[in-house]
């Protein structure tokens, strides 16, 4: 638990952590207790004043209901809280060359996952066992472990954004969506690539396009000055043109960096400008129940001349 103080920073660690701290904590305090890290921290925020209120910022998303209640069962009354959220994602949102040499490493790494794993998305394999493929060959790669629970949706489970992967076997004359990310060096990449297994309907053809076409518009609209929320009307204004649009239920993207869900978030109504360095997500998706779903995921960094890919894996339709 970090509490940063007007004039210095301390972080409270338990005894499993005394020896990680020593190599990977440098410029602050470190202070191993024994009584439990909130009781720690609410005793040193009171020092800070000996009377009074202390004005102590918290970010609700991250802070429990039961911690809140422990460090105000030691400061009693002492405390003004003040809700500060997405302060140190802001701060993170603009990577400095170190972080986005990590983050092209870790998209690299994913895009050859999925180069290798073409061979074996064939009818007959488990979801599961595709995922768990997808998942040893990260770490085969030098990847820490995936960035989330890896997707892989076949059929008409394809139209589930978010599926977790099942026993299901693939079959032939199905889409199947594959959305997999790693984690290298702290840092994450984030993909989805969609193929047909068999030889692919008219339908399916011109829904892929669509999606393909709103994805390169989005890509497009991604440049420094720009606000959030145009790559996503981009996306929307071609899939409209399609009669597809009502079935994209998701906002086209997100940033990306030590957490896979950053800001900022490329969506209606979004007012945070793009900058130079961010990097996010672009990807558009269509989801028809009872059919299946296409979406096609890509990490990009906001340059001068707008947005550089940073996952290289084929965006053409894959018939296998």
């Amino acid at each position: 638990m970090l509490l940063l103080k007007p004039d210095d920073a301390v972080l409270f660690i338990d005894s499993r952590y005394t020896f990680q701290a020593r190599e990977e904590v440098s410029g602050i305090r470190v202070q191993t207790v024994a009584g439990g890290l909130l009781r720690a921290a609410a005793e040193a925020t009171l020092r800070i004043r000996r009377s009074g209120r202390i004005s102590l910022a918290h970010e609700p998303a991250h802070l429990t209901v039961a911690q809140k209640q422990a460090i105000e069962a030691v400061t009693k009354g002492r405390l003004r809280w003040v809700a500060v959220a997405n302060l140190v994602e802001n701060l993170r949102a603009v990577k400095d060359p170190e972080e986005l040499a990590c983050m092209r490493q870790a998209a690299d790494v994913i895009s050859g996952v999925f180069a290798e794993v073409l061979p074996i998305i064939r009818p007959g394999i488990t979801e599961l066992d595709l995922a768990a493929e997808i998942e040893y060959r990260m770490k085969r790669r030098g990847a820490s472990g995936p960035s989330f629970e890896t997707i892989v949706a076949s059929g008409l489970r394809s139209a589930w954004a978010h599926a977790r992967p099942t026993t299901k076997l693939l079959s032939k004359n199905e889409l199947v969506v594959l959305d997999q990310g790693a984690i290298l060096r702290d840092y994450c990449s984030d993909m989805t690539r969609t193929v047909f297994l068999g030889r692919c309907p008219g339908k399916v053809r011109r829904m892929y396009r669509a999606v393909l076409d709103a994805q390169q518009a989005a890509k497009n609209a991604v440049r420094p000055g720009a606000d959030a929320a145009a790559p996503d009307a981009a996306a929307r204004s071609v899939l409209k043109k399609s009669g597809l649009a009502r079935y994209f239920t998701h906002s086209t993207g997100h940033g990306l960096g030590l957490e896979v869900h950053e800001p900022p978030r490329l969506g209606k109504g979004e007012k945070t400008i793009l900058q130079e360095a961010m990097v996010v997500t672009v990807e558009p998706g269509v989801y028809i129940e009872g059919f299946g779903g296409i979406r096609i995921e890509d990490d990009v960094v906001v340059t001068s001349t707008g947005a550089h890919d940073l996952t290289s894996a084929s965006r053409e339709l894959l018939e296998l």
